[in-house]
């Protein structure tokens, strides 16, 4: 059992009848724990991926999680995982408060796919960003951010050329909301080996 109250203050504790191997660490406005592991080192793994990993709190979680696969993890095997991450000064409207609510029930590789969706999310977070830009007039801002989606997820059907007629970044490009953006685009994007622009 663990907590960590508003204000940064942690505590946990592990019951001694707890399945080993069984075990916690706290450390600044975190806590680690875990039980049923294949080793005593998978949550001082975690406590040292969490804080020394860098980037942003999904990232520090998702590094923790690999770690404490990598030194064995939960004896029973792989088969899920999640991840639900929120702002930290809400703004009243739950569906922009939740930064990342993704789960993956079953899965031969639950922390891959996890990964996967929280990448995935990260374009969209950019999409909507691009979009918000679009709404007030700030091209530039709409380009970088819809470019910044697509690095992110370069194959993925709505961030590429191939949803061109209905996508923003080509309507941008010409100051106009038609397919005319086409060709603006493809010089822009280059599209694949052998493919033509229209």
């Amino acid at each position: 059992m663990a907590m960590v109250d508003a204000e940064g203050r942690v505590d946990a504790w592990t019951g001694g009848n707890c399945i080993p191997a069984a075990g916690h660490r706290v450390g600044g406005n975190f806590s680690v724990q875990a039980n049923l592991m294949g080793s005593a080192t998978v949550w001082p793994a975690m406590a040292e991926a969490f804080e020394n990993g860098g980037g942003d709190l999904a990232e520090r979680l998702l590094r923790a999680m690999e770690a404490a696969e990598a030194e064995g993890g939960d004896i029973r095997g792989r088969q899920s995982a999640a991840i639900l991450v929120v702002r930290g000064e809400p703004t009243g409207e739950a569906w922009r408060d939740r930064l990342f609510d993704l789960r993956v029930d079953d899965h031969a590789d639950p922390l891959g796919e996890l990964r996967r969706l929280v990448n995935l999310q990260r374009a969209y977070h950019h999409m909507n960003a691009g979009d918000v830009a679009l709404e007030v007039g700030d091209r530039e801002a709409a380009l970088r951010e819809y470019g910044a989606a697509r690095a992110l997820v370069p194959d993925h059907y709505e961030m590429t050329e191939h949803s061109l007629p209905d996508y923003p970044i080509a309507r941008i490009r010409t100051g106009q909301f038609t397919p005319a953006g086409d060709r603006i685009w493809t010089a822009e994007f280059p599209v694949g080996a052998g493919q033509e622009g229209t």
